[in-house]
């Protein structure tokens, strides 16, 4: 089976045609997917599809884009929500600067919320990163000191030195459409070198639509099957071999997270 381990379901595209895009995802053989938080002011519409569907998961965590709004300064406020048998992740958070929608000091602030969230619940941390590579290891690696935390980078698309150092902490990466496209061969490359164990599929739906698809605006979880054929592609294995390891590597990452039966 396969597993998108970073979708938004509560998104108004995917909300429109949420019975068809989950129908779809499990025509694909897409038996698992996690619904991701990006603002506590949202997450109760996040956690009601978790909790509607048993194989959907899902995190609670505040985007970098709404941290000047909602940012949290300490774990308390997404603490609350970890004990739920629904939540298997933190995030997703990080750094964007690309669009400077909030302050580089909150965005840090935020992330380093999230890490200490994520070390003390337990969960793994969802990591977004964009235009902040350099800031965004900084901050994981000196947060390190204050003991283990697991991550993995989503919809990771940066440098390859950002992608080889934080496998070497430890850490996992989440691919999606970008390996697909045509301009994505220094990723390709990138990821040759990364081990399998360290590598979950994903599709950032309703975002990032993979190739042959990208004149289709809307990206779903049933597309993530075209990431896993580029990604067995670029390894030069078997598909089958890629949904086994990176299937296993999600319920291993989300440990709290049940293998759906038979």
């Amino acid at each position: 089976m396969l597993v998108d381990s970073h979708c938004h379901l509560d998104f108004p595209k995917l909300v429109e045609d949420r019975e068809g895009v989950l129908a779809r995802a499990e025509e694909a053989g897409v038996k698992v997917m996690q619904t991701i938080g990006t603002k506590l002011s949202s997450f109760a519409g996040v956690l009601a599809i978790a909790e509607a569907y048993p194989n959907v998961w899902c995190s609670v965590g505040v985007h970098p884009h709404s941290a000047d709004q909602e940012g949290p300064d300490s774990p308390d406020a997404l603490l609350k929500h970890t004990d739920h048998p629904r939540v298997i992740g933190i995030g997703e958070a990080g750094l964007d600067y690309h669009y400077e929608n909030s302050t580089p000091d909150n965005q840090a602030k935020g992330f380093r919320a999230h890490i200490e969230a994520a070390r003390v619940s337990g969960l793994p941390l969802i990591v977004h990163t964009r235009s902040a590579d350099d800031d965004t290891l900084a901050i994981m690696k000196d947060e390190l000191k204050n003991g283990r935390y697991e991550a993995v980078i989503h919809c990771y698309s940066s440098s390859p030195d950002l992608g080889y150092e934080a496998v070497e902490l430890g850490f996992c990466l989440g691919l999606g459409g970008i390996l697909t496209f045509s301009r994505s061969d220094e990723l390709r490359t990138t990821i040759e070198k990364i081990p399998l164990d360290r590598l979950l599929l994903e599709t950032d739906a309703p975002y990032l639509t993979p190739a042959p698809f990208r004149k289709i605006k809307t990206n779903e979880p049933a597309y993530v099957a075209h990431v896993a054929a580029k990604l067995a592609e670029v390894k030069q294995v078997p598909v089958a071999d890629i949904e086994a390891a990176t299937t296993d590597n999600f319920f291993r990452l989300f440990s709290k997270a049940q293998r759906p039966k038979g």
